[in-house]
């Protein structure tokens, strides 16, 4: 489970802000995911329309909000990509050089 901190706690117990949350999380799946598939893993990112319920399921504090599930394993030796995940838009119209 990824989870965002958008603040932290005081030792008095005021609250102070996080910056740039959704920017570093975004950035800490993205080198999780890369470090998964250099360690030869697979994984599936998912992200349900509510996660409140994460919290609870696994007793995590409320003040970090959950982000997406994004379970890491190894393939199954039978596994196969399903034809339609393989068409792919050619080049040009997903890419402008400016």
């Amino acid at each position: 489970m990824v989870f965002a901190q958008r603040y932290g706690l005081a030792p008095d117990g005021g609250r102070f802000k996080h910056c740039y949350v959704p920017e570093s999380v975004g950035i800490a799946v993205g080198v999780l995911i890369a470090a998964a598939h250099r360690a030869g893993l697979v994984w599936l990112e998912h992200t349900p329309n509510s996660m409140k319920f994460l919290n609870a399921a696994c007793k995590w504090p409320a003040k970090e909000e959950p982000v997406m599930i994004l379970p890491v394993g190894r393939l199954a030796a039978q596994a196969t990509v399903p034809a339609v995940a393989k068409i792919k838009k050619p080049l040009p119209e997903v890419l402008s050089v400016l």
